[in-house]
């Protein structure tokens, strides 16, 4: 498929999707929705062992393109409720399903359901000039695309209540220092330091990674009991993989051990 709202690599084991349309900063629209599931399922098919997600230009992505949504009089509303099954349910369950890290490098502002997408996924970098913004309560809308059930889980309701019913920036220093985000990157950095963690992800043992994001992902709705017994089968599953052999033999015998992910 030629994409034409993204630009999609796979080198290495890693893959690669870039949000592409800059100038109309990276807003979502069909096309690129369409795009971005046919993305996703080429990166789960491709076995790819590491997503890197990111936009092209000066920002990340500022969310739903408002110019597909004709509100003039005379016309009906639109269901706004339909858009977020059909469209960004499957992103965000996409992203957050795939069985390998995905990196979100942020630059410029991600807002909307461009600021839940990125901190749906699993490690974000972002630029020291970027910022996130709930901007929904300026629409007299709420967070969508998961932000209240992310959110409040990386930063609490005090700070996730204030951003929705707020919508202030938050700057990726303010959103580090609150643990909205892993780090916070200095602007010409940025790029560097998401390819250097996409390789080392790429010869890291995937499939315990994947289990280890679904292990904290399930951990939220679990009782302790519960989250016991899902490490257990989660460890046993990995205990007999080879990537568990040659970590402890590459501990043993002093070396680099060399994963193949599987």
């Amino acid at each position: 498929m030629t994409y034409q709202s993204l630009l999609y690599s796979h080198t290495d084991s890693i893959a690669r999707i870039t949000l592409n349309r800059p100038e109309k900063l990276n807003a979502f629209n069909l096309e690129m929705h369409s795009e971005l599931r046919d993305a996703l399922e080429r990166v789960r098919h491709e076995h790819a062992r590491v997503l890197l997600l990111q936009g092209a230009g000066r920002c990340f992505c500022t969310g739903q393109d408002l110019d597909e949504r004709d509100l003039s009089p005379g016309k009906p509303p639109p269901d706004l409720g339909l858009s977020l099954e059909t469209l960004y349910r499957p992103l965000v369950l996409g992203l957050r399903d795939l069985p390998m890290p995905v990196i979100c490098a942020v630059q410029g502002v991600a807002a909307g359901a461009g600021a839940s997408v990125a901190l749906a996924c699993d490690i974000v970098l972002a630029a020291r000039s970027a910022s996130f913004i709930q901007s929904f309560c300026k629409l007299g809308l709420i967070p969508d695309a998961g932000a209240t059930h992310t959110v409040p889980r990386l930063i609490g309701n005090a700070r996730a209540m204030g951003l929705a019913l707020l919508g202030e920036k938050v700057p990726a220093e303010q959103a580090e220092a609150w643990g909205l985000i892993w780090k916070c990157i200095a602007d010409d950095q940025l790029t560097a330091e998401a390819e250097r963690l996409a390789v080392h992800f790429s010869n890291a043992p995937t499939h315990g990674l994947a289990l280890a994001k679904q292990a904290i992902y399930r951990s939220a709705n679990h009782t302790l009991e519960q989250q016991l017994d899902l490490e257990r089968d989660f460890q046993r599953d990995l205990g007999w993989s080879d990537d568990y052999r040659e970590g402890v033999n590459a501990f043993k015998e002093k070396r680099t051990p060399r994963f193949s992910g599987k």
